[in-house]
């Protein structure tokens, strides 16, 4: 049976990757919001389109810490603590830079949401194993989506 200390480090690793899916989510909708260009139509909506995704996980993410008996991310002070996502303030990014940065940022959550499995595992929490390679999934298919982009 595992001990307090994995269900402590998954606890850990599941409010990393919800403060990863959150910081994406936002950077995203920024990129959105602010990309111009000859492909704007196409990365409007592709961007907007990963943003939702990203966003509809970060719910399930914290019910996975909750039903692990831990306590959530409670501000946005909180998530900028646990992220490893970079941060773009910035309005003015040249369309492909910001592909690349997406890209970068979701082959980098692919790396935590492997890590979050890990941790799931050495804790025996079947259910978040199992979600993890979804979410996986999902994220590789986003990495794949830019990286076509920005051939």
């Amino acid at each position: 049976m595992p001990g307090d200390n994995a269900k402590k480090a998954l606890i850990d690793s599941l409010n990393g990757l919800l403060a990863d899916y959150f910081a994406l989510y936002l950077k995203t909708k920024n990129y959105h919001w602010h990309v111009a260009g000859p492909q704007f139509r196409d990365l409007h909506l592709l961007f907007d389109e990963q943003s939702a995704e990203l966003f509809g996980l970060t719910d399930i993410i914290g019910e996975r810490v909750r039903k692990n008996g831990g306590t959530t991310l409670t501000s946005i002070g909180a998530i900028a603590d646990k992220t490893v996502i970079k941060d773009d303030d910035r309005a003015k990014v040249d369309a492909l830079a910001m592909v690349k940065s997406l890209r970068d940022d979701n082959a980098t959550l692919v790396e935590r949401i492997r890590a979050v499995k890990a941790a799931a595992g050495e804790a025996g929490d079947n259910a978040t194993e199992g979600m993890a390679d979804d979410w996986t999934d999902q994220a590789e298919k986003r990495v794949w989506f830019l990286t076509e982009i920005a051939s």
